[in-house]
């Protein structure tokens, strides 16, 4: 477990680190919940099954695409919402166990959450051997 300073400090730098990398992101909220750290990602009017979801080097990737109505029969007279791609990138810290993340779509909201790795223990050796006189 980590010391909660460094949970803190861990957070506040994978937070500081968010990046909107298409001029047209979606919000998102990043959050830890005792040994797993959250995203919430805020993507309404998405089809769940065009939600690409990729890890690479640590930089995870979120990109979706809400979709305007069309067709013939179809004559707009307000379009406010905003439609077309989406992505988001999130720079992880080395601590995440970015292998068991899991990923929910409910009400609009794509939540990620991704383990804290559990702190290694440093193992010291020990050696039997004769004592010296």
């Amino acid at each position: 477990m980590l010391p909660r300073s460094a949970t803190v400090r861990d957070l506040n730098q994978l937070t500081a680190r968010v990046f909107d990398s298409t001029g047209n992101g979606a919000r998102l909220d990043a959050y830890r919940i005792d040994e797993t750290f959250h995203i919430d990602i805020d993507l309404p009017g998405v089809d769940p099954a065009g939600i690409d979801i990729t890890v690479d080097r640590k930089i995870l990737t979120v990109r979706a695409e809400r979709k305007q109505l069309e067709g013939d029969d179809v004559h707009w007279d307000v379009a406010e919402r905003p439609t077309g791609p989406a992505s988001r990138q999130v720079f992880l810290s080395d601590t995440l166990d970015t292998d068991r993340l899991d990923a929910r779509y409910e009400n609009g909201v794509l939540t990620l959450s991704i383990p804290v790795k559990p702190k290694a223990e440093p193992r010291v050796e020990v050696s039997a051997g004769t004592a010296a006189n």
